[in-house]
């Protein structure tokens, strides 16, 4: 039997609600399938911050780095600024363990609708590989003159060959599992360097695969795509920013940022991989159990199939599916009057 050692970090918010229940169909799936969890929870949160001055210790890299895998509840709460607590927690991890894919998965569940009225699911499945460690979310840069009527504020993108290259290749490597479809994100008509050099090492990537069809599309253009004709989409992959852009906008269109999950991946394996919903920490309805935790527990069915476990990663899928199609127990979100410990049970008990 195998055991995994999976460091559990709540965050903040609904972060703590969605975990609890994730861990819940996590620990049945292992049982069921004769592997082990061996979990370690970490308190590193906003709340944390607000104590100590800092999202995690000076050594929480090194302390992550014995993991498997992570598992990661959402961040954030009011009186911290989002770029403390991203840059404080998320980002570090991200690029200490070189998880520079985004992977975020989105499709339309069964027993949910999309605000794009007359769609069907077949329309409505697609996945974005988001660029994850380098492009416009750069540390360079800073505020000059500040204060003063000419203060300004200068921030630097960052695109290595070798960057590119390897989040291009890794969505055609997807594309030929899937409809052997993909479509690269851009705004090279505006963007007048790093956009270029991305289509370019696109281009040429793509010459290594023919039995894949591939087109680029500007980012203005193809957020409109995806909302006027989803199906022509498959696998879109993008830059930081523009990945994380449509990702959301993908999530908005199949059901909600509540049905999404993702995952922050390091394809050698080299590192332990971080999952989590796509979702923010809505301080506002936590601990109130009328969060939706199904994002947290198809991230953590990504973590499961990342292992290896791919026959539970499946069941848990698949479960989720009955339970939504069956409508008995769905949290306000979907339109149902169920707790979010009343779905994760759901997903647990069908399971057996």
């Amino acid at each position: 039997m195998s055991d995994y050692r999976i460091a559990s970090i709540p965050g903040d918010g609904i972060g703590v609600d969605v975990q609890i229940e994730a861990r819940k169909v996590l620990d049945t799936a292992a049982r069921l399938h004769g592997f082990g969890l061996k979990w370690t929870e970490f308190d590193w949160s906003c709340e944390r911050y607000t104590k100590t001055g800092a999202m995690m210790p000076a050594d929480g890299i090194e302390q992550l780095s014995a993991f498997d895998g992570i598992l990661l509840g959402a961040v954030g709460f009011p009186g911290v600024a989002d770029h403390v607590s991203l840059w404080g927690l998320l980002i570090p991890i991200r690029r200490a363990f070189s998880q520079y894919i985004n992977l975020r998965p989105v499709r339309l569940l069964p027993g949910t609708t999309s605000v794009l009225g007359g769609r069907s699911g077949d329309e409505l499945e697609m996945v974005i590989v988001r660029e994850n460690s380098e492009g416009e979310y750069s540390a360079i840069g800073g505020r000059h003159n500040a204060g003063r009527p000419d203060e300004f504020a200068l921030q630097e993108s960052v695109f290595t060959r070798v960057g590119v290259e390897r989040v291009v290749r890794f969505a055609f490597e997807l594309a030929r599992t899937r409809t052997s479809r993909v479509c690269s994100a851009t705004k090279s008509n505006g963007i007048i360097h790093t956009m270029p050099f991305w289509d370019e090492i696109f281009a040429s990537v793509a010459k290594e695969y023919p039995d894949v069809a591939a087109e680029q599309c500007h980012i203005d253009a193809l957020v409109a795509r995806m909302v006027q004709d989803p199906g022509r989409l498959d696998v879109v992959v993008g830059s930081n920013l523009f990945g994380d852009i449509l990702s959301d906008l993908a999530a908005a269109v199949t059901g909600g940022l509540g049905m999404a999950p993702s995952g922050n991946i390091n394809p050698p394996g080299e590192f332990p991989s971080m999952f989590e919903a796509v979702h923010g920490s809505a301080p506002d309805i936590a601990g109130q159990g009328i969060a939706n935790p199904v994002a947290q527990i198809l991230a953590a069915a990504m973590m499961l199939d990342h292992l290896g476990e791919t026959v539970a990663a499946q069941a848990i899928n698949a479960t989720v599916e009955q339970v939504l199609t069956e409508g008995a127990v769905l949290t306000p979100d979907l339109g149902g009057r169920a707790t979010t410990s009343d779905l994760g049970s759901a997903v647990a008990a069908g399971l057996g």
